[in-house]
C-alpha cells in the first residue's frame, strides 16, 4: 500500500493536537502545584506585539481543520475564537480532533492534485493539494503548535521535546 496524502495529513494533525492537549494538561498540573496563576500562561507572549497563547491554540486548531477540510473538499466546522481558559482550550482541541477523525482516506483520494485557493484581503494564494499540504498547511500548523510549546517553556513549564513529539 502506498503512502497517501491522507497519511501525510490527518494522522499527523491528530497526533500534533493530541500531544498539544497533553502539554496543556502538564501546564495546568504544574501551575496548580506551584500556585502559579493560569491567567499568566493564557496571556503569555514572547514579544509585546505577539498574539497570546490562546491565539496559538486557536490557530493550530484552525490550521488542522482547515487543512483536512480543504484537502477533502468539505466545510470545516466553525469555531469562534472565544476561549479564555484551559478547559475551553482543551474542548477546542478535542472538538478539532473529533472533526479530523470524521475525515476518511477516500475523501482525500486525488487531493494531491486538487486546486486549493486561499483568499486573503490583499490577494490569494493558489496551490495544488500536495504543495498546500507540504508548503503551507503543515508548516503553519507546526508553527502554532511550536509557539504554544515555546510560550509554556518560556513561562517555566517543564515540558520537553518528547512531550512535543509524543510517544514515538
Amino acid at each position: 500500500m502506498s503512502y497517501t496524502i491522507y497519511d501525510a495529513s490527518v494522522p499527523v494533525l491528530i497526533r500534533g493536537l493530541t500531544n498539544l492537549s497533553k502539554i496543556l494538561d502538564k501546564a495546568v498540573a504544574q501551575a496548580k502545584a506551584e500556585d502559579k496563576p493560569l491567567a499568566e500562561l493564557i496571556e503569555a507572549r514572547l514579544a509585546p506585539d505577539m498574539k497570546p497563547f490562546t491565539f496559538q491554540i486557536q490557530s493550530a486548531s484552525d490550521a488542522a481543520k482547515g487543512c483536512a477540510a480543504r484537502l477533502a473538499g468539505i466545510e470545516a466546522p466553525s469555531m469562534p475564537d472565544t476561549e479564555t481558559t484551559f478547559p475551553e482550550l482543551h474542548a477546542r482541541l478535542a472538538k478539532t480532533i473529533d472533526f479530523l477523525k470524521t475525515v476518511k482516506p477516500e475523501q482525500l483520494a486525488g487531493a494531491e492534485d486538487r486546486a486549493i485557493v486561499l483568499k486573503f484581503p490583499n490577494g490569494e494564494m493558489k496551490f495544488s493539494g500536495r504543495d498546500f499540504l507540504a508548503g503551507f498547511a503543515l508548516p503553519n500548523f507546526f508553527f502554532h503548535v511550536t509557539t504554544a510549546y515555546a510560550l509554556l517553556r518560556h513561562k517555566g513549564i517543564a515540558v520537553g521535546k518528547m512531550d512535543f513529539l509524543g510517544g514515538v
